[in-house]
């Protein structure tokens, strides 16, 4: 067996394993010492290929994609520098929990640390940030280490989707030739539609006793609290409703839960808690006797506030597997259970708290919703108005990618209760503002109708990614709300320096981005008022391709205005 042989089915039988063991989709960005990878991997009859440029954009298309699939995906480059720039979104994904199978190609050993060109040090390239690290071996023929080099596919597979999700990376030394030969017999070598290494996980539940045990704590109290923050299970919501209602309890449901949209009922919805949280005397006010948390920490810092403030209650973080998301620093009981059979179990056992608790929780939250909702006399369309205009326009059964910094927070804000079915997204593992575009576009390469909302920074940052969006022909809408800079720093202690401000945090770009758009084959919108949006909304989910609507502010009056909404909400509340 020559060498191309051998190289062949060699990288026939790891990329057949990877579809054996459920991965269907490659990102793959050009290059030569990955030309077997690639090759091969476009070659597979049932593996999806996308072919993103930018290593940096490919990776975050990747993570987007498997965000919105909840399915692992890969992402191939060639060696050097290509494979650091892979780095900000394995980042992201380890702390965002996304399943990334990362396949670096590499120079064979000989040529490491000799001076070759496009040779840096990849053993270990991400470090505490890939879940796995293997450097695969090289290439060879024989039956045992073909069935190596499927273990191997197999095991990046289910270690990246095992437990708490996150990237693993593989790196693969290979020499020349890289070409490989498609003509070879039985090319993808075992073909029995079985992974090599079949997994079953069965379900993690309370042991009756200690459910019991929990069961005994909550019921001394009277005032209890369900927390839902940042989680992807979408059939959550159901359960958590069904609990809350059994308990007669507030649900303070951050809006990347999953719980403030679809069918489920939301009577014990709190969705403005945000805005109520922001007086210290109203947190004092509204003091629980317990916390339970399902998912990881709320966007909220008000929520952020409260749980430091009470710091002494009882606190409660489920969790589906082992982690310790507690930025607060409390002390905190963890429940290391599937949280939908937790709610089940918790519903059945008939415990009921003050109804009055939960009565004063809605009432408060109507007033909330009644001033954030209330819409000004002027003509100007302020950030929070393009966000509620956005809830309102958005389709049912769509996605919305948030990007972070003010568009989460607005969401957050802004996004009421609603019967849509809307798939909220967002890359808060890290809260980057790095690539915001090429995460939205692989979430939208699915098929499904995705809308991106971001402000100008992180579309700037990301602006290459559109390329993905005229080379794919795919279909999204991107609301850009613009305010010449980093609007998030108008609401930080930094505003107060006036002498660095500009310079150093607001960083006016003053760029035209309808050119930015055209470039790519989009569509472009300008639009000042809110009729004006939703027409422009409206269009673009009637149109194929990219979209992009911008919505033009100042940075100082959204300030003013997100500020005078909290004070009639806090001045309402306290008298």
């Amino acid at each position: 067996m020559d060498y191309t042989e051998v190289l062949t089915r060699y990288t026939a039988n790891f990329v057949d394993e990877l579809v054996q063991s459920g991965l269907t989709d490659v990102v793959i960005s050009p290059g030569s010492r990955s030309t077997p990878l690639a090759m091969t991997m476009t070659e597979h009859p049932n593996m999806n290929q996308w072919v993103i440029i930018d290593e940096r954009s490919a990776a975050f298309f990747a993570l987007g994609l498997a965000k919105k699939k909840n399915r692992a995906v890969a992402i191939v480059c060639t060696s050097g520098t290509a494979a650091a720039n892979y780095y900000p979104a394995i980042v992201e994904a380890h702390y965002g929990r996304v399943p990334l199978v990362v396949l670096t190609a590499d120079r064979p050993h000989e040529l490491r640390d000799v001076g070759a060109p496009q040779s840096i040090e990849q053993i270990g390239l991400y470090g505490y940030y890939a879940k796995w690290f293997h450097e695969m071996a090289l290439p060879e023929g024989d039956s045992k280490m073909l069935e190596y080099a499927r273990s191997k596919a197999s095991r990046a597979v289910n270690t990246a989707l095992d437990g708490n999700a996150g990237p693993v990376h593989l790196n693969f030394p290979l020499r020349e030739p890289l070409i490989p030969d498609f003509t070879v017999t039985n090319l993808w070598g075992l073909q029995d539609d079985k992974a090599y290494y079949p997994v079953f996980n069965g379900e993690r539940r309370l042991h009756s006793d200690q459910l019991n045990q929990l069961i005994q704590k909550l019921q001394s109290h009277q005032r209890g609290l369900i927390v839902c923050g940042p989680q992807l299970d979408k059939e959550f919501a159901e359960a958590v409703v069904q609990l809350a209602a059994s308990w007669q309890v507030p649900i303070l449901a951050d809006p990347l839960s999953q719980v403030r949209s679809g069918q489920h009922h939301k009577d014990q919805v709190i969705e403005g808690y945000d805005a109520i949280l922001r007086n210290d005397l109203i947190r004092k006010q509204l003091k629980p006797d317990f916390i339970i948390r399902f998912g990881a920490m709320p966007v909220s810092k008000a929520y952020l506030f409260y749980v430091k403030e009470h710091c002494e209650i009882p606190q409660y973080i489920v969790e589906s597997e082992a982690s310790y998301r507690e930025p607060a620093g409390n002390r905190t009981e963890f429940i290391y259970a599937d949280p939908e059979l937790l709610c089940n179990d918790l519903a059945a056992a008939n415990i009921t708290f003050d109804g009055k608790w939960l009565e004063k929780w809605q009432s408060m939250n109507q007033v909330a919703k009644k001033h954030l909702l209330e819409q000004d006399d002027s003509d100007m369309l302020t950030e929070g108005d393009a966000t509620r205009v956005l809830m309102e326009a958005i389709p049912d059964e769509s996605s919305l990618y948030v990007g972070n910094s003010m568009s989460i927070r607005d969401v957050d804000t802004f996004f009421m209760t609603t019967p849509k079915r809307i798939n909220i997204l967002a890359n808060r593992g890290a809260n980057g503002i790095d690539g915001m575009v090429s995460s939205g576009l692989g979430a939208a390469s699915t098929g499904d109708p995705v809308t991106l909302l971001l402000g100008d920074l992180s579309f700037f940052h990301d602006s290459n990614g559109l390329l993905a969006a005229k080379q794919y022909k795919l279909n999204i809408t991107i609301l850009l709300v613009n305010n010449n800079g980093g609007g998030i720093f108008s609401f930080l202690p930094q505003v107060n320096y006036q002498d660095h401000f500009e310079a150093l945090f607001g960083t006016p770009m003053d760029v035209n981005f309808q050119h930015i758009v055209e470039m790519y084959g989009g569509n472009y919108a300008d639009v000042n008022s809110d009729s004006e949006l939703r027409d422009a909304l409206q269009s673009s989910y009637e149109s194929q391709g990219l979209s992009v609507i911008e919505v033009k502010t100042d940075r100082t009056v959204n300030m003013e205005w997100h500020r005078s909404k909290w004070q009639a909400i806090e001045s309402e509340l306290l008298n």
